[in-house]
């Protein structure tokens, strides 16, 4: 960048406040990307003459082992569901547009299983930092996995059997409190069977006075 400065100081702007920018540096680095964009051209007309198709090169050296997938992948989670896209973000696959949306690469892809394909592809596994390459495991590796597999089991075990008790319990006082209406209402219908059956005695006993019956 330039090394002048403004009148306050500012090695950044000029007198104006406008940015000043070092015309060396950037017409340099112009050439460097057309530099670069020529030989991706001339790369591309060699590998169309041979037939194959141009990747750009990859340093493999950077990118990590390819590991299984830790999160079930979600296609359902879009289904019924209206989603307006401008007509002008995509162009083929590359945009976001209408179906299943891939941000690492850009693409759009119009079923679950375009985007399950490209999702295993090499061209997504390098996007997302990954060789494509599987790791072998040692016996230690499997031991690893084969105790953390146990865990996880005795853990779903004890959560079952968590709920369970619980719903056990639940069950156990719901059934009391039934049987403790069950038998509010039988005393209830007994209480008002008593009660009727001394009302008709003392009926009966003031019409046999009226009438002059001596028992």
């Amino acid at each position: 960048m330039s090394s002048k400065q403004s009148a306050y100081g500012t090695p950044t702007s000029d007198t104006f406040g406008g940015k000043s920018w070092d015309r060396e540096e950037y017409a340099q680095k112009a050439k460097e990307d057309e530099a670069k964009r020529r030989e991706e051209g001339k790369a591309r007309y060699e590998a169309k003459l041979l037939g194959k198709k141009w990747h750009a090169p990859v340093d493999y050296g950077s990118l990590e082992a390819t590991t299984s997938r830790r999160e079930r992948l979600d296609v359902a989670s879009m289904v019924g569901k209206t989603t307006i896209v401008s007509a002008a973000n995509a162009v083929g696959k590359r945009g976001r547009g209408a179906g299943f949306y891939c941000s690492d690469c850009d693409l759009t892809f119009k079923d679950n299983l375009q985007l399950v394909e490209h999702l295993n592809s090499k061209q997504h596994l390098i996007a997302t930092g990954q060789s494509g390459e599987v790791t072998r495991a040692t016996v230690e590796d499997v031991r690893q996995r084969l105790r953390m597999l146990a865990h996880q089991k005795r853990m779903r075990e004890e959560e079952e059997r968590r709920v369970w008790q619980l719903d056990l319990g639940e069950r156990l006082k719901e059934r009391e409190e039934q049987i403790s209406k069950e038998r509010e209402e039988k005393r209830r219908k007994r209480n008002e069977k008593r009660r009727k059956g001394g009302d008709n005695i003392k009926q009966e006993d003031s019409w046999e006075g009226r009438l002059g019956i001596i028992a």
